[in-house]
């Protein structure tokens, strides 16, 4: 959780920070259509243990990018979904994805 005491004085490094490592970045990517329960996005996330999966939710919760959405129901039901500032994200992630289609162009040149 980046803190006002931790908080990179580069605002690349705050997003890097915030979004930058594999696992958050393919749980935004995964949001992005809709709320999804804990298990779609460890089916969706190939290679994922359980462990990080939460930690890395629980990261983005504390920084306010994704919601937990707890449905006060036996057997439990829980989602995550995107908060307004974790859609604000979108744009940087569609951008990602259009240059990762470019480069795969590039290198197969």
């Amino acid at each position: 959780m980046i803190t006002k005491e931790n908080m990179p004085a580069c605002d690349v490094a705050t997003t890097v920070q915030l979004i930058g490592s594999k696992w958050k970045t393919l749980i935004i990517r995964d949001l992005m259509t809709g709320s999804k329960r804990n298990a779609e996005l460890k089916r969706s996330l190939e290679g994922i243990s359980q462990k990080i999966l939460t930690q890395s939710l629980n990261s983005m919760i504390s920084d306010g990018l994704v919601e937990r959405i707890d449905f006060q129901e036996n057997p439990p039901h829980v989602e995550y979904r995107l908060t307004n500032l974790g859609k604000s994200l979108l744009p940087v992630i569609e951008e990602m994805r259009k240059w990762g289609a470019i480069y795969k162009v590039a290198i197969k040149e």
